[in-house]
Protein backbone atom coordinates (compact mmCIF):
# COMPACT_ATOMS: atom_id res chain seq x y z
CA UNK A 1 0.00 0.00 0.00
CA UNK A 2 1.05 3.99 -0.31
CA UNK A 3 2.63 5.21 2.37
CA UNK A 4 0.28 8.32 2.96
CA UNK A 5 -0.05 10.06 6.90
CA UNK A 6 -3.28 10.03 7.67
CA UNK A 7 -4.88 13.72 7.53
CA UNK A 8 -3.50 14.02 3.96
CA UNK A 9 -6.29 12.15 2.88
CA UNK A 10 -9.28 14.78 3.80
CA UNK A 11 -12.72 14.58 4.36
CA UNK A 12 -14.16 11.05 2.97
CA UNK A 13 -17.37 11.10 4.85
CA UNK A 14 -20.50 12.17 3.31
CA UNK A 15 -22.78 13.74 5.52
CA UNK A 16 -25.53 13.96 3.79
CA UNK A 17 -25.89 10.71 3.33
CA UNK A 18 -25.31 9.94 7.00
CA UNK A 19 -27.73 12.40 7.71
CA UNK A 20 -30.17 10.75 5.40
CA UNK A 21 -29.62 7.41 7.70
CA UNK A 22 -29.84 8.67 10.62
CA UNK A 23 -33.15 9.99 10.08
CA UNK A 24 -33.95 6.46 8.96
CA UNK A 25 -33.04 4.93 12.17
CA UNK A 26 -34.86 7.74 13.89
CA UNK A 27 -38.31 6.86 12.31
CA UNK A 28 -37.84 3.35 11.63
CA UNK A 29 -35.40 1.77 13.92
CA UNK A 30 -32.38 0.17 13.68
CA UNK A 31 -32.90 -2.32 11.24
CA UNK A 32 -33.93 -0.47 8.89
CA UNK A 33 -31.25 1.26 8.83
CA UNK A 34 -29.43 -1.39 8.21
CA UNK A 35 -30.89 -2.80 5.05
CA UNK A 36 -30.23 0.69 3.63
CA UNK A 37 -26.77 0.86 5.12
CA UNK A 38 -25.54 -2.59 3.68
CA UNK A 39 -25.89 -2.26 -0.04
CA UNK A 40 -23.97 1.35 0.87
CA UNK A 41 -21.32 -0.16 2.53
CA UNK A 42 -19.95 -3.33 0.16
CA UNK A 43 -20.49 -0.70 -2.79
CA UNK A 44 -17.90 1.78 -1.16
CA UNK A 45 -15.80 -1.81 0.23
CA UNK A 46 -15.94 -2.96 -3.43
CA UNK A 47 -15.10 0.89 -5.12
CA UNK A 48 -11.89 1.34 -2.33
CA UNK A 49 -9.25 -0.92 -2.75
CA UNK A 50 -7.16 1.32 -0.15
CA UNK A 51 -9.66 0.41 2.53
CA UNK A 52 -9.92 -3.64 1.57
CA UNK A 53 -6.20 -3.47 2.09
CA UNK A 54 -5.76 -1.60 5.55
CA UNK A 55 -8.78 -3.39 6.93
CA UNK A 56 -7.33 -7.12 5.39
CA UNK A 57 -3.81 -5.99 6.80
CA UNK A 58 -4.98 -5.23 9.95
CA UNK A 59 -7.46 -8.22 10.45
CA UNK A 60 -4.59 -10.43 9.10
CA UNK A 61 -1.86 -8.76 11.78
CA UNK A 62 -4.75 -9.35 14.77
CA UNK A 63 -5.50 -12.70 13.93
CA UNK A 64 -1.73 -13.47 13.51
CA UNK A 65 -0.89 -12.22 17.16
CA UNK A 66 -3.99 -13.11 19.00
CA UNK A 67 -6.33 -15.64 17.32
CA UNK A 68 -8.81 -12.80 18.12
CA UNK A 69 -10.87 -13.78 14.95
CA UNK A 70 -10.74 -18.00 15.86
CA UNK A 71 -10.04 -18.21 11.45
CA UNK A 72 -7.93 -16.69 8.78
CA UNK A 73 -9.56 -13.28 7.58
CA UNK A 74 -11.79 -13.43 4.63
CA UNK A 75 -13.46 -11.14 2.90
CA UNK A 76 -16.55 -10.90 5.14
CA UNK A 77 -14.36 -10.27 8.02
CA UNK A 78 -13.23 -7.09 6.11
CA UNK A 79 -16.75 -6.17 5.15
CA UNK A 80 -17.78 -6.79 8.48
CA UNK A 81 -15.02 -4.68 9.52
CA UNK A 82 -16.55 -1.36 7.55
CA UNK A 83 -19.76 -2.09 8.78
CA UNK A 84 -19.02 -1.97 12.34
CA UNK A 85 -17.37 1.32 11.69
CA UNK A 86 -20.75 2.79 9.64
CA UNK A 87 -22.58 1.35 12.62
CA UNK A 88 -20.33 3.39 14.91
CA UNK A 89 -20.92 5.97 13.57
CA UNK A 90 -24.57 6.18 13.80
CA UNK A 91 -23.96 5.55 17.29
CA UNK A 92 -21.89 8.55 17.33
CA UNK A 93 -24.95 10.94 16.41
CA UNK A 94 -27.28 8.91 18.77
CA UNK A 95 -25.20 9.82 21.55
CA UNK A 96 -24.47 13.72 20.49
CA UNK A 97 -28.06 13.70 20.53
CA UNK A 98 -28.84 12.21 23.49
CA UNK A 99 -31.16 9.14 22.19
CA UNK A 100 -28.30 6.25 22.36
CA UNK A 101 -29.69 3.88 25.14
CA UNK A 102 -27.01 4.49 27.92
CA UNK A 103 -28.63 1.36 30.03
CA UNK A 104 -26.40 -0.14 27.58
CA UNK A 105 -22.98 1.03 27.95
CA UNK A 106 -20.94 -0.13 30.83
CA UNK A 107 -17.67 0.94 32.25
CA UNK A 108 -14.65 -0.71 33.90
CA UNK A 109 -11.70 1.01 36.09
CA UNK A 110 -13.60 3.97 36.33
CA UNK A 111 -13.29 4.21 39.94
CA UNK A 112 -9.82 5.27 40.04
CA UNK A 113 -10.96 8.23 37.38
CA UNK A 114 -13.18 9.04 39.89
CA UNK A 115 -11.65 9.02 43.06
CA UNK A 116 -9.07 11.61 41.13
CA UNK A 117 -11.78 13.66 39.66
CA UNK A 118 -12.97 13.86 43.78
CA UNK A 119 -9.94 14.83 44.86
CA UNK A 120 -9.38 17.73 42.69
CA UNK A 121 -6.32 15.92 40.31
CA UNK A 122 -6.82 16.32 36.67
CA UNK A 123 -4.39 14.57 34.28
CA UNK A 124 -4.33 13.39 30.65
CA UNK A 125 -6.41 10.80 28.98
CA UNK A 126 -5.04 8.81 26.28
CA UNK A 127 -7.01 7.73 23.82
CA UNK A 128 -7.56 5.22 20.35
CA UNK A 129 -9.51 5.46 17.34
CA UNK A 130 -12.04 2.76 18.22
CA UNK A 131 -15.41 2.05 19.34
CA UNK A 132 -17.85 4.84 20.21
CA UNK A 133 -15.84 7.68 21.82
CA UNK A 134 -18.58 10.22 21.99
CA UNK A 135 -20.41 7.77 24.51
CA UNK A 136 -17.96 8.76 26.58
CA UNK A 137 -17.57 12.94 26.01
CA UNK A 138 -21.41 12.39 26.14
CA UNK A 139 -21.91 10.95 29.18
CA UNK A 140 -19.53 13.11 30.91
CA UNK A 141 -21.20 16.03 30.05
CA UNK A 142 -24.50 14.30 31.13
CA UNK A 143 -23.03 13.66 34.79
CA UNK A 144 -21.32 16.91 34.78
CA UNK A 145 -18.17 15.02 36.75
CA UNK A 146 -15.30 14.83 35.16
CA UNK A 147 -14.12 17.56 32.75
CA UNK A 148 -12.68 16.97 29.87
CA UNK A 149 -10.94 18.99 27.29
CA UNK A 150 -10.56 16.98 23.99
CA UNK A 151 -7.24 18.20 21.63
CA UNK A 152 -8.64 17.11 18.31
CA UNK A 153 -7.06 17.77 14.40
CA UNK A 154 -10.58 18.64 13.05
CA UNK A 155 -9.33 20.20 9.84
CA UNK A 156 -9.68 16.38 8.21
CA UNK A 157 -13.44 16.23 9.37
CA UNK A 158 -14.76 19.55 10.13
CA UNK A 159 -18.37 18.71 7.95
CA UNK A 160 -19.05 15.99 10.50
CA UNK A 161 -18.32 17.63 13.44
CA UNK A 162 -20.18 20.98 12.07
CA UNK A 163 -22.82 17.71 12.14
CA UNK A 164 -22.36 16.57 15.76
CA UNK A 165 -22.83 20.51 16.82
CA UNK A 166 -26.04 20.69 15.04
CA UNK A 167 -27.07 17.47 16.76
CA UNK A 168 -26.30 19.42 20.14
CA UNK A 169 -25.47 22.89 19.99
CA UNK A 170 -25.83 23.16 23.87
CA UNK A 171 -22.43 20.99 24.14
CA UNK A 172 -20.14 22.05 26.64
CA UNK A 173 -17.28 20.09 25.48
CA UNK A 174 -14.13 21.40 24.99
CA UNK A 175 -12.55 20.52 21.70
CA UNK A 176 -8.63 22.42 20.89
CA UNK A 177 -7.31 22.03 17.53
CA UNK A 178 -3.95 20.92 17.93
CA UNK A 179 -2.80 21.76 14.41
CA UNK A 180 -0.14 23.29 16.16
CA UNK A 181 0.77 22.82 19.60
CA UNK A 182 2.73 25.88 20.91
CA UNK A 183 3.72 27.47 24.18
CA UNK A 184 0.44 29.05 24.87
CA UNK A 185 -1.77 25.62 24.79
CA UNK A 186 0.90 24.30 26.83
CA UNK A 187 0.17 27.17 29.40
CA UNK A 188 -3.52 26.47 28.80
CA UNK A 189 -3.63 22.93 29.44
CA UNK A 190 -1.60 23.16 32.64
CA UNK A 191 -4.09 25.47 34.19
CA UNK A 192 -6.84 23.17 33.13
CA UNK A 193 -4.92 19.83 34.75
CA UNK A 194 -4.21 21.85 38.15
CA UNK A 195 -7.49 22.86 38.48
CA UNK A 196 -8.53 19.07 38.34
CA UNK A 197 -9.84 18.85 34.66
CA UNK A 198 -8.69 16.20 32.27
CA UNK A 199 -6.74 16.58 28.75
CA UNK A 200 -7.58 13.80 26.19
CA UNK A 201 -5.11 13.27 23.17
CA UNK A 202 -5.46 9.89 20.54
CA UNK A 203 -2.37 7.88 20.94
CA UNK A 204 -2.83 6.03 17.60
CA UNK A 205 -2.46 8.95 14.93
CA UNK A 206 1.02 10.35 14.25
CA UNK A 207 1.43 13.92 14.39
CA UNK A 208 0.38 16.10 11.50
CA UNK A 209 3.20 19.15 11.25
CA UNK A 210 6.18 16.82 13.18
CA UNK A 211 7.99 13.68 13.14
CA UNK A 212 7.68 13.02 16.44
CA UNK A 213 7.33 9.32 16.57
CA UNK A 214 8.55 6.31 17.70
CA UNK A 215 8.43 3.17 16.45
CA UNK A 216 7.11 -0.04 18.71
CA UNK A 217 5.51 -3.72 17.92
CA UNK A 218 1.77 -3.55 17.10
CA UNK A 219 0.58 -6.82 16.24
CA UNK A 220 3.95 -8.21 15.33
CA UNK A 221 5.24 -5.53 13.64
CA UNK A 222 6.87 -2.55 14.00
CA UNK A 223 4.41 0.67 13.39
CA UNK A 224 4.68 4.71 14.04
CA UNK A 225 3.65 5.90 17.05
CA UNK A 226 3.12 9.62 18.95
CA UNK A 227 4.85 10.87 22.06
CA UNK A 228 2.60 13.68 22.21
CA UNK A 229 0.61 11.79 25.12
CA UNK A 230 3.63 10.80 27.04
CA UNK A 231 5.75 14.34 26.79
CA UNK A 232 2.39 16.02 27.54
CA UNK A 233 1.66 14.08 31.05
CA UNK A 234 5.60 14.42 31.81
CA UNK A 235 5.52 18.16 31.07
CA UNK A 236 2.15 18.60 33.37
CA UNK A 237 3.69 15.93 35.93
CA UNK A 238 0.54 14.43 36.26
CA UNK A 239 -1.06 10.81 35.60
CA UNK A 240 -1.50 9.29 32.38
CA UNK A 241 -4.93 7.23 31.46
CA UNK A 242 -5.60 5.05 28.69
CA UNK A 243 -9.82 5.20 27.37
CA UNK A 244 -11.27 2.84 25.03
CA UNK A 245 -14.25 2.27 24.15
CA UNK A 246 -14.98 -1.38 22.64
CA UNK A 247 -18.58 -3.29 21.45
CA UNK A 248 -19.38 -5.49 23.82
CA UNK A 249 -23.01 -7.63 24.48
CA UNK A 250 -25.18 -5.44 22.97
CA UNK A 251 -23.85 -2.32 23.46
CA UNK A 252 -20.03 -1.01 24.40
CA UNK A 253 -17.78 -0.97 27.22
CA UNK A 254 -15.70 1.85 28.36
CA UNK A 255 -12.89 1.17 29.46
CA UNK A 256 -10.47 2.88 31.44
CA UNK A 257 -6.98 2.22 33.23
CA UNK A 258 -4.37 4.09 34.48
CA UNK A 259 -0.85 3.91 32.85
CA UNK A 260 1.39 5.93 34.90
CA UNK A 261 1.34 7.75 37.77
CA UNK A 262 3.67 9.52 37.01
CA UNK A 263 5.78 9.85 33.35
CA UNK A 264 9.70 10.55 33.59
CA UNK A 265 11.81 11.05 30.37
CA UNK A 266 15.22 11.03 32.03
CA UNK A 267 17.79 13.31 30.25
CA UNK A 268 19.80 10.95 27.54
CA UNK A 269 17.53 8.06 27.69
CA UNK A 270 14.05 10.05 26.66
CA UNK A 271 13.75 8.01 23.39
CA UNK A 272 14.31 5.15 25.27
CA UNK A 273 11.72 6.33 27.85
CA UNK A 274 9.38 7.02 25.10
CA UNK A 275 9.51 4.18 23.30
CA UNK A 276 8.32 1.84 26.38
CA UNK A 277 5.34 4.40 27.24
CA UNK A 278 4.49 3.93 23.33
CA UNK A 279 4.81 -0.32 23.95
CA UNK A 280 3.18 -0.01 26.98
CA UNK A 281 -0.14 1.53 25.49
CA UNK A 282 0.08 -0.61 22.05
CA UNK A 283 0.16 -3.46 24.13
CA UNK A 284 -2.90 -2.00 26.09
CA UNK A 285 -4.73 -1.09 22.88
CA UNK A 286 -3.91 -5.16 21.62
CA UNK A 287 -5.87 -6.14 24.97
CA UNK A 288 -8.83 -4.31 24.17
CA UNK A 289 -9.11 -5.24 20.25
CA UNK A 290 -8.61 -9.26 21.24
CA UNK A 291 -12.16 -8.55 22.83
CA UNK A 292 -13.18 -6.52 19.83
CA UNK A 293 -11.71 -7.04 16.73
CA UNK A 294 -13.77 -5.21 14.65
CA UNK A 295 -13.39 -1.73 16.43
CA UNK A 296 -10.28 -0.62 15.15
CA UNK A 297 -10.87 2.17 13.03
CA UNK A 298 -7.57 3.77 11.13
CA UNK A 299 -8.74 2.73 7.43
CA UNK A 300 -5.26 3.68 6.04
CA UNK A 301 -1.70 1.54 5.78
CA UNK A 302 -1.01 2.35 9.65
CA UNK A 303 2.34 0.45 9.83
CA UNK A 304 3.30 2.20 6.80
CA UNK A 305 2.77 5.80 7.64
CA UNK A 306 5.02 8.83 6.22
CA UNK A 307 6.24 11.13 8.35
CA UNK A 308 5.06 15.02 7.14
CA UNK A 309 7.66 18.03 7.19
CA UNK A 310 6.27 21.02 9.20
CA UNK A 311 4.12 22.25 6.21
CA UNK A 312 0.65 21.35 6.90
CA UNK A 313 -1.18 19.41 4.09
CA UNK A 314 -3.38 20.68 1.75
CA UNK A 315 -7.08 19.47 1.72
Amino acid sequence: MKSRHWAEMGETTFVAGIWVLYWIHRLLGRWPFRVCLYPVVLVNWLRRPALRQASRQYLERLQATTSALGHAPRWRDSVRHVLMFAETMLDKLLAVSGRYRFERVRSEGREELHEAWKSGRGGVIVTAHMGCLELCRTMAERKGEVKLNILVHTLHAEQFNRLLKRLNPDSDLRLMEVTDMGPATAVALNERVEAGEFVVIAGDRIPVNSAQTVRVDFLGHPAPFPVGPYVLAALLKCPLYLLGCIHEGDGYTIHFERLFERVVLPRGKREAALTDCAQHYAGRVTALLQRAPYDWFNFFPFWDQVHVSAKPPTF
